[in-house]
């Protein structure tokens, strides 16, 4: 009998769809296809033309979230055969692009207040039947995608789904929105490229050795490892079960779960918090170093409990839902809770549909001041204002976690634009402990993300204009002024090291963000306030 073996602590998973990182709106039938079409395609037709251009501009560091393929320009020939592949592949995928902007055209003429019913007819034909045609009060006409039916349909492209796996040595990893992963002769830059759909039990029967451990063998059959590849897989193991969790010296503890008094806050890195109490363990937007020798020590997935009864999603942005470590907790998850979205319009798919169609069974969608009971409390779903250049996107939170007599608000990126808002918070919802709030004050454009899913460009004044932007001190403040909570820390900056493939801050001393967010822990300090930024590794207590 094969000897059973542990996974170790610093293998990776990056998810992939056509050969590129994956996030939330490369699952979705109806955003995939605009990605493929109008981001994918055109940087690698741009490197393929010019790579030069592309070599040039990643000198620059402030160019690294850029349009910009980080290879060099003897592997254009490589991008071209991957371009070629694409627009094969994904040719139905892009006359689905093709007829989403022939609908957009038909139901702008059609705005005129009368009857769609006859449009119906017009729809293109590989979306009849998955659309229903719809007028606002202003009599705008817009299109509304029945998803659970487009999950069903050709169009959902589970076929694309693949997953490097490796193992990391340092926190230095490439930006990965821009590049796609090269697959040569079966291998992707030394990494084991498996192609199996994200819902694969597989997965779950890889990462639960993190834990318990298993037979490395009956995994690579599972993920149907090639036989080149046996060797690096079999690496990927070791006999020795991972570290134990650092802990405090006489914290209470029972295995890997807190058994202490009131509520202990663990600080994971950018908008990651364990929250637990002796009866509960809650973890927000999941971002988790690997385990590997840093001269910066952080809490890593060793140090989760092995079972983690609630996971919070604030939204689908890529540094708050990361495919990357849902994918690895998915067998040790007990409820994700998820916003809810605004029903079917493209810029707004289901995180839920999402989730589940990519295998995890238990998915509850919360939307404002909707709440779920909890062992000694409950979870609370408050507005989320802000970060999301004024598109009508519901699928965002705040999550209000009340626990042992405490409440914490995990408010991820919310900005103050209508600070009033704060006012009737409080009243709803009475004190707030303490205030987790993102300051990144200076975001990117709006077309930096949700540019491929438009169908009429926006000016370059327009684009400015709608930024991704938190609040900035004196929103901050203001906040802190109306919710009048006894702690705030400033979180999901993006500073930690180990966000660098996915987050291009290159923060400074002098950043406008930084310095944002100095001034709001000044004021806070000034006024009796417990404030601080946790960095890399945190804890706080707060007593029941």
């Amino acid at each position: 009998m094969a000897a059973l073996r542990y996974l170790k602590p610093n293998v990776s998973i990056e998810p992939l769809y056509n050969q590129w990182y994956a996030w939330t709106y490369l699952i979705p039938p109806q955003t995939a296809p605009m990605f493929v079409a109008n981001l994918h395609a055109r940087i690698m037709k741009s490197f393929v033309t010019a790579p030069d251009l592309h070599v040039a501009a990643l000198k620059n560091p402030a160019m690294k979230g850029g349009p910009f393929i980080n290879y060099p320009a003897s592997r254009a020939r490589e991008i071209e055969c991957l371009l070629d592949k694409t627009l094969t592949e994904q040719a139905a995928s892009l006359r689905f692009v093709e007829a989403l902007a022939e609908l957009d055209k038909l139901l702008a003429a059609a705005s005129t207040g009368y009857s769609l019913e006859g449009l119906y007819p017009r729809v293109p034909e590989i979306l009849r039947g998955y659309v229903e045609l719809v007028y606002d009060l202003n009599h705008r006409a817009n299109a509304r995608f029945i998803e659970p039916l487009l999950y069903r349909s050709p169009h959902y492209r589970e076929g694309s789904q693949s997953m490097v796996i490796r193992q990391v040595h340092g926190d230095d990893r490439p930006y990965v929105y821009s590049t796609p992963r090269l697959d040569t002769e079966g291998a992707i830059e030394g990494a084991i490229h498996v192609r199996r759909p994200f819902r694969d039990p597989a997965i779950d029967q890889m990462f639960a050795m993190r834990v318990t451990p298993g037979s490395p063998g009956s995994v690579a059959e599972a993920l149907g490892i090639a036989p080149r590849d046996a060797d690096r897989f079999a690496a990927l193991f070791a006999d020795e079960p991972p570290r134990p969790p650092q802990v405090a010296p006489g914290t209470p503890m029972a295995g890997k779960r807190y058994a202490g008094d009131g509520v202990r806050l663990r600080y994971f890195g950018h908008a990651c918090v364990l929250i637990e109490s002796r009866h509960v363990s809650i973890l927000t937007d999941p971002v988790v170093s690997y385990d590997f020798a840093t001269d910066l020590p952080r809490f890593t997935y060793c140090d989760l409990p092995d079972h983690i009864d609630y996971v919070l999603i604030t939204h689908g942005h890529a540094d708050h839902l990361m495919l990357e470590t849902l994918l690895q907790l998915r067998s040790r998850v007990g409820t994700i809770v998820v916003p809810r979205s605004g029903g079917g319009f493209l810029a707004d798919p289901s995180l839920k549909l999402m989730l589940r169609q990519i295998g995890f069974g238990n998915v509850t969608e919360i939307a404002d001041f909707d709440a779920i009971d909890i062992p000694g409390g409950a979870l609370t779903g408050l507005p989320f204002l802000g970060e999301h250049c004024d598109l009508n996107l519901q699928a965002k939170t705040a999550h209000l976690v009340q626990l042992e007599g405490k409440a914490m608000l995990m408010a991820a990126d919310s900005n103050a634009i209508e600070p009033r808002l704060y006012d009737h918070v409080r009243a709803a919802v009475g004190t707030i402990d303490a205030l987790f709030l993102g300051m990144e004050s200076e975001g990117a454009p709006m077309s930096w993300l949700y540019g491929p899913l438009l169908h009429t460009p926006l000016s370059r004044k327009m684009d400015q204009s709608r930024r991704f932007n938190g609040s900035d001190a004196a929103r901050a403040i203001d906040i802190v002024r109306r919710l009048a909570p006894s702690h705030v820390y400033v979180y999901a900056m993006g500073r930690e090291p180990w966000l660098g493939h996915v987050m291009s801050m290159g923060y400074r001393e002098d950043s406008p963000q930084l310095i944002e967010s100095r001034k709001l822990m000044e004021h806070c300090r000034a006024h009796g306030i417990t404030a601080g930024m946790p960095f890399v590794r945190d804890e706080l207590s707060l007593a029941g």
